[in-house]
């Protein structure tokens, strides 16, 4: 079929036609309101949360920052860690925050080591351990994923609210034509059955 009769045959319900329906026209422009949000409204949706789950990140690369700290008690290794992944265990450690007072705290550290070690922490703009701030490479994979999925949950709501629209329309249809039916049937004559 050429490419011209393809896009006429489907903007046929947008043509002037003696048998198109009211509800025809009515879905027409459902699709194309469906289809608009989508464009416009996933595209705003998917760039407003990436950027602001890029700032978020951003933020706390600026406010989290690396400390010495020392272990406590010593940190017992339970065994090998399966698939290469690193053994951690919370344990109890003490750092100087940034106005100069000793703190403690738990945090993750690797099994095995004994106390006195010196571990990395990260503590927060009011000096309470945190974990680490996410990386600027790991910031834009989650900022990116972040707006996919965000344009993705107003792409379902649209093409759903389209969908029960588009259904209630089919209802109407059905219960027309049973109307139309309940008029013209008895007119044919004899039934059978």
């Amino acid at each position: 079929m050429p490419r011209g009769k393809q896009v006429k045959n489907r903007l046929w319900r947008w043509r002037s036609n003696p048998l198109r329906r009211r509800d025809d026209i009515v879905e027409a422009w459902i699709v194309l309101a469906v289809w608009t949000v989508f464009a416009v409204g996933g595209t705003i949706a998917a760039l407003v949360t990436a950027h602001a789950a890029h700032e978020a990140f951003a933020r706390q690369r600026a406010e989290r920052h690396s400390v010495e700290a020392v272990l406590l008690h010593d940190v017992p290794r339970a065994g090998t860690a399966v698939g290469g992944a690193t053994d951690l265990r919370t344990a109890s450690v003490r750092w100087s925050a940034s106005d100069g007072s000793a703190r403690t705290g738990r945090t993750p550290v690797h099994a095995g080591l004994k106390a006195g070690s010196h571990v990395t922490v990260w503590q927060n703009g009011q000096g309470h351990l945190t974990a680490a701030p996410t990386s600027s490479a790991e910031a834009a994979i989650e900022s990116g994923f972040l707006g996919t999925a965000a344009a993705a949950a107003l792409a379902g709501l649209v093409f759903g609210a389209g969908a029960v629209a588009r259904w209630r329309l089919d209802q109407r249809r059905v219960d027309a034509w049973g109307r139309e039916w309940d008029l013209v049937g008895p007119r044919w004559g004899h039934k059978t059955g």
